[in-house]
Order: C-alpha cells, then sequence, then structure tokens
C-alpha cells in the first residue's frame, strides 16, 4: 500500500522570528504601548459631551456637565488669556511668565478656539514626561522593574492625571523639569541649563530645581568640569536671554526682563493669605498631612487631589528612601533631593512670604515619591523571584499585585471616566 506524504508546513522564516523576539524583548516597547494608551485617554476626553467615553458614566446633559465650549477650572483665565493674545491685545495675566501661555496660545492658533486647540500641547508635554520620567529612573541606575513600577505609579496617578489633561501652566513645568534632570544625570550640563531656564519661564518656581541639581552634584559628583558652572550660567542666561523674545510673541513689542520680572514677583507676592480671599487654597504641609479633595469640575468631575495610594505612603517611602540612600542608592539619594527641592522648600517659602498655595503644586513632587516606591516594590517582585519561602514569595506577589490593583481602582474612582461617586456641589 502506497503511503502519500503530506506536504511538510512552511517554515517561519527565521529573520521574521529574530525580529518579533527582539520587538517583543525590546525594552522601551512597554513604554511605547503606555505612551499610546495615555494619550487615547486623554484625547479621549477632550469632548466628552460629543463623544462619551465613560464607563459607568451618565451621559445625559444636565447642570455642571462638561460640555464642548466648557473649560475646567483654571482654564478659565488661561484660555481667556489665549484669546487676549490671539486676538493682539496682549496678556491678562500679567502676573505669569509667557512659555506656558505660548503652549496654549500654539494649540488655539493649530486647531482654533475649542477643547482640542485649548489641550493638545498640554497634552502632548505631560505624556511626554512620563516618558523623560521612565529614563530619568533608568539614568539613575534603577532597574527596568523598579523604572517601570515607578512610572506604573506616577502614569496612573490622579493628580498627575488630571493636570495633563488641562489648559493650565503647571503642565508645561514637569516634562521640561524631567528633561532637565535627564540631561543633567547625562552630563550634558550646558543643554540641561537651558531646559532649566525653560522652566523659569513657565513658572519661577521651575528654578526650584536648581538646588536639587547643585545638592547632588556636590554630595556625589563632585568633578572638576567647569560645564557644571555653565548649566547654572546658562540657566540664567536662557531665562534673560528668551524672555524678551517669547514677551514679544503676547505684547507685539520687546519688553525689559527687569521690567518684566519685577512686575511677575510683584503681582504674585501679592497674593497672600491675608490679602486674597480662597477657599481652596492650602498650606504645603497639609498636602502631606491630609487628602485634600480640590474639585476642578463636577459632571464628570475632576479632582486636584492625589490618590490615598501615594499620598498614604509619602511619609514612610520619604524613611525608606533615607535608609536607601544611606546605602549609597543613587536614585534614592536622588529622589530625596527631588522631594527637597520642589516641596520642602515650599514650607519657610509659605511662612516667609505668606503667599497662598494649593494642593496642585504637589504636582512637581510626585515623580520623587514614585521612585521610592519603585525601589521598594521591586525589592517584592525580588523577593518574589528568589524568595528562601514559598510563602514568602507568595505574600510579595499578591501584595504587589493587590496594591497595583487598588492604585488602578483608586485612579479610576477619581478620573472623569466613571461616575461611581458623586462630588457634592
Amino acid at each position: 500500500m502506497e503511503v502519500t506524504e503530506l506536504p511538510a508546513e512552511p517554515a517561519v522564516p527565521a529573520a521574521k522570528t529574530s525580529r518579533l523576539k527582539r520587538l517583543l524583548g525590546w525594552e522601551y516597547l512597554p513604554l511605547c504601548l503606555l505612551t499610546v494608551l495615555l494619550l487615547i485617554m486623554h484625547f479621549s476626553l477632550v469632548y466628552q459631551e460629543a463623544h462619551p467615553f465613560f464607563l459607568f458614566q451618565k451621559t445625559a446633559p444636565g447642570n455642571y456637565f462638561l460640555g464642548s465650549d466648557n473649560t475646567i477650572f483654571d482654564e478659565e483665565h488661561y484660555v481667556k488669556d489665549a484669546r487676549s493674545i490671539l486676538a493682539g491685545e496682549g496678556t491678562l495675566r500679567a502676573e505669569h511668565l509667557p512659555l506656558g501661555k505660548l503652549v496654549i496660545v500654539a494649540g488655539m492658533k493649530l486647531f482654533g478656539d475649542v477643547p482640542l486647540g485649548w489641550r493638545f500641547f498640554p497634552i502632548l508635554l505631560g505624556v511626554t514626561g512620563i516618558v523623560f520620567f521612565y529614563l530619568v529612573c533608568r539614568q539613575l541606575k534603577m532597574s527596568k522593574t523598579a523604572a517601570y513600577l515607578a512610572t506604573f505609579f506616577l502614569a496612573f496617578e490622579n493628580q498627575t492625571f488630571v493636570q495633563t489633561g488641562i489648559a493650565m501652566l503647571d503642565v508645561s513645568l514637569l516634562p521640561l523639569m524631567l528633561i532637565s534632570f535627564w540631561l543633567y544625570l547625562r552630563k550634558n550640563y550646558l543643554l540641561a541649563g537651558v531646559f532649566i531656564g525653560l522652566c523659569g519661564l513657565v513658572k519661577l518656581t521651575g528654578f526650584m530645581i536648581l538646588p536639587v541639581i547643585i545638592m547632588h552634584w556636590i554630595l556625589t559628583r563632585r568633578e572638576r568640569d567647569f560645564k557644571f558652572l555653565g548649566l547654572i550660567a546658562l540657566s540664567a542666561v536662557t531665562f534673560v536671554i528668551l524672555l524678551p523674545g517669547f514677551e514679544y510673541f503676547i505684547f507685539g513689542h520687546f519688553v525689559s526682563p527687569l521690567d518684566r520680572l519685577k512686575t511677575v514677583v510683584s503681582l504674585s507676592s501679592s497674593l497672600t493669605w491675608t490679602s486674597a480671599y480662597q477657599t481652596i487654597d492650602s498650606r504645603p504641609w497639609d498636602w502631606i498631612l491630609k487628602v485634600d479633595m480640590l474639585p476642578y469640575y463636577y459632571r464628570p468631575h475632576y479632582v486636584g487631589t492625589l490618590g490615598i495610594t501615594i499620598w498614604y505612603v509619602i511619609i514612610p517611602i520619604i524613611g525608606y528612601l533615607v535608609y536607601r540612600a544611606c546605602l549609597k542608592n543613587e536614585a534614592a539619594h536622588f529622589a530625596l533631593w527631588w522631594f527637597f527641592g520642589t516641596f520642602i522648600l515650599w514650607i519657610p517659602l509659605s511662612i516667609i512670604t505668606n503667599r497662598i498655595s494649593f494642593v496642585y503644586y504637589f504636582f512637581p513632587s510626585t515623580g520623587a515619591i514614585c521612585i521610592g516606591m519603585g525601589l521598594a516594590f521591586a525589592q517584592l517582585v525580588d523577593a518574589w523571584r528568589f524568595g528562601v519561602s514559598k510563602a514568602w514569595r507568595w505574600a510579595s506577589i499578591i501584595g504587589l499585585s493587590g496594591y497595583m490593583l487598588m492604585h488602578l481602582v483608586v485612579f479610576l474612582a477619581l478620573s472623569p471616566f466613571t461616575s461611581w461617586w458623586i462630588y457634592p456641589i
């Protein structure tokens, strides 16, 4: 009896298999996927009434429901200011420096006076900040596991997500700050100085990252590299040189950098606890001692508060960072100075100047806490991989998975995607 041989299945080309393996093993593939996911999430919220993208969200229009022409929180001020600039009438907010305003103006120039125009570049900048946060973590010699855990906690933190999605000045500050850190850690001191100057052109508080970098350099590097002095000098030179150019786009004529700086300092310092009536302001120490529920919008709810999975561990994580810094962990050391420059310095500033402040001013400091969380939870991963007892290994992985799941649940509960609860009006 003759046996008929079946045709052999075509073999998968080795080159294709190799490319696929390289892609799946590429370090930055999860970061790329996270970036795409965040962009989809943010842009899906731009036109909520027209294109509802909610989970369990009531989409019937009602009082305070976000429509296609509504602004969110302080967008009311900055969008009006951008309209004035585009009309050739100058700025309505002379107390603010120009770069953050021009980011909003650029989007409105490109897409028109619509929510996409207001929020397009803030969203792009905010998501870019998440990318550079991961790069900073890796430059600090954090493992891929620790860096991705830290990035996960920051990307799905409510205050970070909300600030990234709306047209305010603060969202322009964080990515520039993270790029400055990344360049500094790579010893590209001169370009880092330029980006620090750009931080200052968004808000004067952008210069608060200089103490972070200076103290880190003094205590960990101390090279005889005059380029580091160039970092400090270029941050000031960039500010002074670019300020008149940016203001030209706003006023239509050149203005004195010194005069503008005097105006900014004068108007900002006049907003004190005794002269400005506010119901939403808070002192810096309140940001970590209590959960401050700051409503930005109501239907759906935008809440400018830290998620409790971050807020609850701030003080323990700072203690953990001190411990790891004593063991000469570079990431812990840098994170402590990051926290000092962007948060601790606010306490004496608040006491001395008596200037009003708000809980979202903690926004630039969250990354330091997330680095500590990444380092701590990476140790749980190591315990799961290399734990001496089976019980300890399972406890580690259950604890890590449970906390990450809780972090996502808190994020969704606070985010505009859900209506599991209604903010009392």
